[in-house]
């Protein structure tokens, strides 16, 4: 039908933290981010109206259809260089994952892809030997879906958030014409993943067993608290400016950012610039700052509007005011849609 009426876009970025959701004018970019929600993780109530304020009048399902970024603790987006020679081996990558990434390979639905550029990785052609494996349990498969749907959101389709989120950066750098390797991190609850990315893709990967929980026990014993409940309801809040208390608190996981980085930079010769912590709760943004303060690098400013607009995707004028770094995944997951050919050939010549 020609002149069908537009349908309108949605999509969903879960994460450690919260929820936040986006409705677009139309399904495919070109299209206008019209609105922004989010909610806590797990309020059900807020939930409910975050999606009522997306979709006021929802179709015969109930549910919001939408394409989803989630972010399962037990996801697997690892890069690792591989043998040419093997590839062809019934049992090779079952090998590398178990060896490399210490993980069962016959319970994970896993991925691979070129590291460089995330194209599919063909095993009968393959010329480039650095890859990224991608996956999660199959079990949790159907947890995210479950979840989603207990939610009131229908999942037309379901991306690792983190995967999406790399390519943005990777187009982003190259937007920017920016040679700068950055650290990109993901700070969970119990775990960080760490990632070195430049313009020419995924350059180095690692999971760091610290996250926000690991600084509670410092948050008790510097403010003396009781238990670390107390710890955590304060920590969490916007009661006391930790700011200060900053390099502390990120004492352990600095240790092993420097660790990766030191190794990337003896490896290629390049140095890390920038950071960009995604995915924190807005109360925490000062991590951002005190991690790059403590590496001594900067803090990646994104220009979200202009990426965004070189991807056939524009935000509404009240849109542009709210948004900062915590919104960058999302909007990954739009930018899937604005790939045209010819910024393909453009990007590749």
């Amino acid at each position: 039908m020609l002149f069908a009426a537009k349908t309108k876009g949605f999509f969903v970025e879960q994460n450690d933290h919260g929820i936040l959701l986006a409705r677009t004018s139309s399904a495919r970019a070109p299209f206008v981010v019209e609105e922004l929600a989010e909610c806590p993780l797990g309020d059900t109530v807020a939930q409910a109206e975050a999606i009522r304020k997306l979709q006021p009048k929802r179709g015969p399902s109930g549910y919001l259809n939408a394409i989803c970024g989630v972010h399962p603790p037990r996801r697997l987006v690892r890069r690792a260089t591989l043998d040419l020679k093997r590839l062809k081996e019934a049992g090779y990558f079952g090998e590398v994952l178990s060896t490399q990434f210490r993980i069962e390979a016959d319970k994970y639905t896993v991925y691979a892809i070129n590291a460089p550029d995330g194209s599919d990785l063909d095993v009968a052609k393959a010329v480039q030997k650095e890859a990224l494996f991608c996956g999660l349990p199959a079990d949790d498969i159907i947890t995210v879906q479950d979840d989603l749907l207990a939610g009131g959101i229908y999942p037309e389709r379901v991306e690792l958030a983190s995967v999406a989120k790399l390519g943005a950066v990777v187009d982003y750098l190259a937007f920017k014409k920016s040679k700068t390797p950055t650290l990109v991190l993901e700070i969970g609850g119990d775990a960080t993943h760490s990632f070195i990315v430049s313009s020419s893709g995924v350059e180095a990967s690692r999971p760091i067993p610290q996250g926000l929980t690991s600084m509670l026990p410092v948050v008790q014993e510097e403010l003396g608290l009781k238990d670390e409940d107390s710890a955590k309801k304060l920590f969490f809040s916007n009661a006391f400016d930790f700011t200060g208390m900053g390099p502390r608190l990120i004492k352990r996981l600095l240790k092993e950012l420097q660790s990766s980085i030191g190794f990337y930079e003896v490896q290629t010769g390049q140095s890390v610039g920038q950071v960009l912590c995604t995915s924190i709760p807005p109360k925490l943004a000062w991590l951002d700052g005190t991690i790059a303060g403590a590496l001594g690098i900067s803090s990646l400013k994104l220009d979200l509007p202009g990426w965004l607009q070189s991807r056939q995707v524009t935000l509404a004028e009240g849109v542009a005011a709210a948004v900062d770094a915590r919104w960058f995944g999302l909007f990954s997951l739009m930018t899937y849609y604005s790939n045209s050919d010819a910024a393909v050939a453009e990007k590749k010549g």
